[in-house]
């Protein structure tokens, strides 16, 4: 059995957090301090009905968090576990971020990453999004793009 995406629930947040540290503790170093997805409220993230995760049975390979604007959907985060990368599963957990903007009816789709996490930009770029600009926010310097959905 392949692995599904489902909306997340409260019971996936130990696993979603478990993720989050594996996938995002390498860049620690790097930024000279822990990334933004670390810092997050998960729990308030999937009561929101914003999370969605790659599930075979109880174990979780990945997740998306997602979230409505009023001109575009914006991939706030996607995280796929080490473990199990080289599989698929976050071309799979982009593919699936697409198609909600598009069901949606979002003409595009965003995301920002940090500067020094320069794999992502580079596999985003690959992915058809473009570099819109980069900023400061809260000390981290962001490079935000965009994706036009057809």
């Amino acid at each position: 059995m392949s692995p599904l995406i489902r909306p997340a629930t409260l019971e996936d947040i130990a696993q979603i957090e478990a993720i989050v540290e594996a996938a995002y503790s390498p860049y620690i170093e790097r930024i000279g301090r822990k990334p933004a997805p670390m810092l997050d409220d998960y729990a308030s993230q999937v009561l929101a009905r914003r999370v969605h995760v790659l599930a075979h049975e109880q174990t979780l390979s990945g997740f998306v968090v997602l979230i409505d604007t009023e001109e575009y959907l914006l991939l706030d985060n996607i995280a796929v576990s080490p473990a199990v990368m080289g599989q698929g599963f976050g071309r799979q957990l982009l593919e699936f971020a697409e198609r909600h903007a598009r069901d949606a009816g979002y003409p595009s789709i965003r995301l920002y990453t940090n500067e020094a996490m320069s794999e992502n930009i580079a596999l985003y770029t690959r992915r058809g999004f473009v570099e819109t600009h980069r900023v400061e926010e809260n000390g981290l310097r962001r490079v935000h793009m965009s994706k036009k959905l057809g």
